[in-house]
């Protein structure tokens, strides 16, 4: 009998006409690894040098630290936790010993040696049962009760040496791919890193981010509080009836921080004037910045909000990018002469007349209505996708300034090894806040995400270590509310669509995550901002 064709052959088949190695295909616009058979499909082959491409090699190094340390230290295991000084960390616990910079070299050295033998990544598919006893044998219990709750009677396990895992996505086949990456001793685990899409094939530089790692730290503390590190205990306290008291600690512990954000401004409110709000996109900024000026209140103050929006050049003004198009994301959209002006004079106690920005005729207006002045207990609350880079203030002293940068950090995994990204998290966010209260369809916010995150690279991302604190907007029961909502507008996406295989990755995280009724999320949730019913949103 003649064997199957697969993605494999094709790739070895037309790998003369890419620059980089093939290291998975589509099928009908959804991902494969290069093993899966065609069967009469669309076929479509990934090259590294794309961002799926360097998505499926820092899998697939995971995969290969996964296998050293399995074949190093058995006893050990090891949690990917989340995405931090541009590279994935990870913990490494032991119930004997504990991590350091030597045990961390052994890794890397086995890691190269796996390398350098060039070892098969294989997939096999086996029965449900299999697999779930396979795991439990191997005392890997979240990923076992994972694979209990998918509704397949089969599934894939990679191979490489004598270590086996299943993991969300496809691997490259075969380990002698995979000779780029650094692997850094950052306590209490390892910092893994690997080229991106933007780093020309290069592994990423280190980039010390303490005040990110310690926010990421708190989110995985959040999910211990609520005894719900991954998927599966979600949908475990889901379908035990306990999701309101996971929605109401949720929330409870937001609240807090928030509250604690505040006290610290009013505990110094002589000098802190100036409140600037800072985050990528679905990020809850605009919400945050309403529960925080209720805390401040609670506090005696009376705080003042200021829309960047309402400083943006005249169109006629507005810089272009590199299509010709108006480039509304860049600083030099805002006058920020004028806005160091108004604000110098509003902490000096003078009065300001606030322009506003006209968005159908793309001009400034001023009205004597919006004159006005502050008293001492009047700090100003600025939100906006700057906040954080000095040279949108530069005219105010630092001293007199309190930079928050906001962002949506998951705290929720699929299992040990299989993380949901932020970003992913984010753009479920967006995907249904823009159909709810904007008219966009699922394909036109799937198509505008790319802009939106090359945006947040140059504009945000580089500024977040400013921040003087740092607030977590995810909540961990957030992606079983967003799917009721997201699901059927994912798969409105038609095949022919761009978009189609950035729709079908969505999706498939849903597999594993139970729907949760969002009658119990409060009117002033963060969440609300996306689903509706908020008390801040008319």
């Amino acid at each position: 009998m003649e064997q199957e064709k697969t993605l494999l052959d094709l790739a070895q088949e037309e790998q003369h006409r890419y620059s980089t190695p093939i290291v998975m295909g589509k099928l009908n616009g959804r991902y494969h690894d290069l093993q899966t058979p065609i069967r009469g499909r669309k076929a479509e082959l990934v090259e590294m040098d794309t961002q799926p491409g360097w998505e499926t090699y820092r899998r697939s190094v995971l995969f290969l630290l996964l296998t050293a340390v399995s074949e190093l230290y058995p006893e050990a295991e090891v949690i990917a936790q989340f995405t931090a000084n541009k590279g994935l960390f990870c913990e490494v616990c032991s119930p004997s010993w504990s991590l350091d910079v030597m045990r961390t070299k052994k890794i890397a050295e086995r890691m190269k040696s796996i390398v350098k033998e060039d070892r098969p990544i294989t997939k096999r598919t086996c029965l449900r049962e299999e697999a779930i006893q396979l795991f439990k044998d191997a005392k890997q219990i979240a990923k076992a009760n994972l694979i209990h709750s998918l509704q397949q009677d089969f599934v894939s396990i990679y191979t490489c040496g004598n270590y086996q895992d299943y993991f969300y996505g496809a691997m490259v086949p075969h380990t002698g791919l995979l000779d780029r990456f650094a692997l850094d001793y950052e306590a209490p685990g390892v910092l893994l890193r690997t080229p991106d899409s933007t780093t020309d094939g290069q592994v990423r530089d280190y980039v010390p981010q303490p005040k990110l790692s310690r926010v990421l730290s708190d989110a995985k503390d959040w999910a211990r509080i609520l005894d719900c590190p991954y998927v599966t205990d979600l949908n475990r306290l889901n379908r035990m009836g306990q999701i309101g008291e996971v929605i109401r600690i949720s929330e409870a512990l937001q609240e807090k921080r928030i509250g604690q954000i505040a006290d610290h401004i009013a505990s110094h409110s002589h000098d802190l004037r100036l409140i600037l709000i800072a985050g990528p996109s679905s990020s809850s900024k605009t919400s945050f910045a309403q529960r925080l000026r209720i805390q401040l209140r609670t506090n005696g103050l009376r705080p003042v909000s200021i829309s960047l929006d309402d400083y943006f050049r005249n169109r006629k003004d507005t810089p272009r990018n590199e299509d010709g198009e108006y480039d509304y994301e860049c600083l030099g959209a805002l006058d920020t002469e004028l806005f160091n002006q108004d604000m110098v004079k509003l902490l000096k106690g003078e009065s300001v007349v606030l322009p506003r920005y006209n968005f159908l005729t793309g001009e400034r207006e001023w009205d004597d209505s919006r004159t006005i002045s502050l008293e001492e207990d009047q700090p100003v609350i600025i939100e906006g996708i700057h906040g954080l880079n000095e040279a949108l203030s530069a005219a105010v002293p630092r001293r007199n300034k309190y930079k928050i940068y906001i962002s949506a950090l998951t705290q929720l995994n699929i299992d040990a090894h299989n993380r949901i990204p932020t970003t992913g998290a984010r753009l479920l966010r967006r995907l249904v806040r823009d159909y709810q209260f904007r008219g966009s369809s699922a394909e036109k916010t799937l198509h505008q995400w790319s802009i939106v995150r090359a945006g947040e690279e140059k504009n945000i991302f580089p500024f977040q270590e400013e921040a003087d604190i740092m607030f977590n907007s995810a909540l961990l029961y957030e992606i079983g509310v967003l799917k009721r909502y997201a699901r059927p507008l994912l798969e409105r996406v038609p095949m022919e669509s761009s978009t189609y295989t950035a729709a079908q990755q969505l999706l498939n995280y849903f597999q594993y995550v139970d729907d949760i009724e969002d009658k119990e999320v409060p009117n002033n949730s963060l969440l609300r901002e996306f689903i509706g019913g908020s008390v801040f949103f008319q």
